[in-house]
This record gives C-alpha cells, sequence and structure tokens, in this order.
C-alpha cells in the first residue's frame, strides 16, 4: 500500500514539476511571439526602418551611399536569389529529364510490343 502511495506522490510531484515548467518562459520567447502574431521580424534588430534607413540624407537630392552592413545584406540577397536561380534551373533540368526517359522508356516498350512475332498464313486472315 504504502508502494502505491509514494509511486502516486512522486507522479504528483513529476507533474507539477513538468507544469512548473511548461508555465514559465523567458520574456524573450514571450516578446518574439508577440512580435510574430503581429506580423513583425522575430528580432527588432535585422530589419525596419532603422536599420534599413540610410543615417542621414543630402539636402540636395543626391542618394546617400549604402552603410557597409546595407552592402553586405545586399550582396548576400543577391547570392541567395542567384542559388535559387540555379537549383530551380537544376530542378526543371531534372524534371524534363525524368520525363524524357520516362517517353523513351514507353517508346521502346511499343516497339517491342510492335515488333513481336506475327502469325502468318490462315492465322492472320482469321485474326482480321
Amino acid at each position: 500500500m504504502s508502494a502505491i502511495l509514494t509511486n502516486i506522490i512522486r507522479t504528483k510531484n513529476i507533474a507539477v514539476q513538468c507544469l512548473v515548467r511548461q508555465l514559465s518562459s523567458t520574456s524573450s520567447m514571450n516578446t518574439k511571439q508577440w512580435r510574430l502574431e503581429r506580423g513583425l521580424p522575430a528580432n527588432r534588430l535585422t530589419e525596419g526602418v532603422l536599420i534599413d534607413a540610410p543615417d542621414y540624407t543630402y539636402l540636395d537630392g543626391r542618394p546617400t551611399p549604402l552603410l557597409q552592413k546595407q552592402k553586405k545584406r545586399m550582396l548576400r540577397q543577391q547570392d541567395y536569389a542567384r542559388q535559387i536561380i540555379a537549383n530551380i534551373s537544376e530542378i526543371d533540368f531534372a524534371k524534363q529529364r525524368y520525363f524524357d526517359n520516362m517517353k523513351a522508356a514507353e517508346e521502346d516498350r511499343n516497339n517491342i510490343i510492335n515488333n513481336r512475332l506475327k502469325p502468318k498464313g490462315k492465322a492472320l486472315l482469321r485474326k482480321k
């Protein structure tokens, strides 16, 4: 009887510990979830007006030079775009090759079927 009670107590303690761990979370996780729910970036330091906009502007309308991190981000995005285009073209090539192979296999199969031995003589006349 006492073994059953200790097991119940242990399971209750474990359940309470798990419950406490599930309910407690850091404020940064709550902030991240709050930002994602509202369509904002998860990290406020990765994009936005303060990050993407220039630090200053010329009064005569000249474009301001890109910041070092902006230039780096732009080059990284261009590299990602190149990689995506290359991967898509490889996938398209693989699909086309697969369909061509399937078509060639079907044609070979049809040729084999059409070139089988055919009945001759009276059997040929009866078949028609």
